[in-house]
This record gives structure tokens, sequence and C-alpha cells, in this order.
């Protein structure tokens, strides 16, 4: 079989707030379908890419008031296409499935509800640097912001401090408010896409709900 006639592969990102354990289930969810012989691969934005992981460097490290929103959105979205085009796009047209950990929808909740910039001029930015492309699904993973950035806060403080990722850990609690509310907001206005994922159990037992949502949106046995 030639790859031209290889059938396109599966779009999944996951969302949430910080700590939300969304690495922790993309990982799993890989296993899983990799379990049952879907080539898979793992990717994250911001990175994925030589060029876009340059770019996560000056958007997650540094002081909260580094950018602007304006800055900050634009220096994501060039990141993003990077991604896309590098390797998003490929490995969907190889039949590879790719599973991200966060997509647009960070943005549209970072940048959109937590820093002010009106969601219409975000969705413009969309349109015009990816041609609206979205995931065939989205994982949004709901926790309290308080739990949620007490876990990111332990994972951080393991990490040398010249190599911590935590500019946006560091942001008033209200940011982080209005990114749950967002998601759920997001969740809301886009039932076909996507699904929330409420924090509670081990995390084993919120795989197995992550497993039982992917299932039946694919067609996949469980």
């Amino acid at each position: 079989m030639n790859d031209s006639s290889k059938a396109r592969g599966k779009f999944i990102s996951f969302e949430g707030g910080e700590g939300a354990g969304k690495s922790t289930q993309a990982s799993l969810l890989r296993d899983q379908l990799v379990g049952r012989g879907i080539d898979v691969i793992l990717t994250r934005e911001p990175g994925g890419a030589p060029g876009a992981e340059e770019i996560r460097q000056l958007l997650v490290t540094g002081e909260p008031d580094k950018w602007l929103p304006m800055t900050e959105t634009l220096l994501f979205y060039a990141a993003r296409i990077d991604h896309l085009e590098r390797t998003v796009r490929p490995a969907l047209e190889q039949g590879t499935w790719v599973i991200t950990d966060r997509y647009a929808d960070s943005t549209f909740a970072y940048q959109g509800a937590g820093h002010g910039l009106a969601r219409d001029v975000v969705q413009q930015i969309h349109q015009v640097a990816t041609n609206n492309f979205w995931p065939d699904l989205t994982l949004i993973l709901d926790t309290d912001p308080e739990s949620g950035l007490a876990r990111a806060n332990d994972r951080e403080a393991a990490i040398s401090e010249m190599k911590r990722e935590d500019r946006f850990e560091k942001m008033a609690e209200s940011f982080h408010g209005r990114l749950r509310q967002a998601f759920l907001d997001i969740a809301d206005q886009n039932p076909n896409r996507c699904r929330v994922v409420p924090w509670g159990g081990t995390i084993n037992q919120v795989a197995d709900h992550i497993w039982q949502q992917v299932a039946v949106n694919f067609g996949l046995p469980q």
C-alpha cells in the first residue's frame, strides 16, 4: 500500500489549565492507541518542531508581564504555524494520529479570556494562520485552579531554576480563574469537538474516562 492510499490520521488535542495533568494523560492515551496498532506521535504547543521549540523558550520563561497580549498571541501563532506545517499536517497525511498537549483553544483561553484580547481578533488570526484548522477531538481536563497550580508548582520546584517553564504559573489567581471558565465556555460552544474530563479519582481512572470518550468518538473497541 502506498502512502497516498492511507486514510488521514486523527488529530487530538488536550487542553486545560496549569497542573491539569495533560502531559500525563496524553502519554497514556498514546500508549492505548499504540497498543491497538495505531501509529501515533505525541507533540506539544508551544513547540513540536525545531523553530517552534525556540519560540517556546521566549513564551514560557521570564516574568508574567514580559509580553503584551497581542505580541504573545502572535508569537504563539508563529510557533503554531511551524508546528502544523512541519509536524502535524505531514503526520496526518501519512495516516499517523497526532496527540498534542495544547493547541489553539489555549490561545483563546490564555491570551483571549486571560489577557483580555477580543475573541474575534484571536479568531481572525487563527483563520489567517491555520486556515481555521482544528482537531478532530479536544479533551479538556477540568480542575480547580488552586489544586492545579499546586501540582504545577510542585513539578517546577523539582526542576533547576534556570530551566523552569513557569511564566504562566506566576500569573495572578484571577487569571487562572478566568482560564478555567474560558475552557468550559469553549466546550459549551463546540460540543461536537470538545469533551470535558473532570479531575477526580486516580490517574488511571481519569485515563479510562478519556479512553471511553476517544473510543466512542472514533468507533474504536473499548
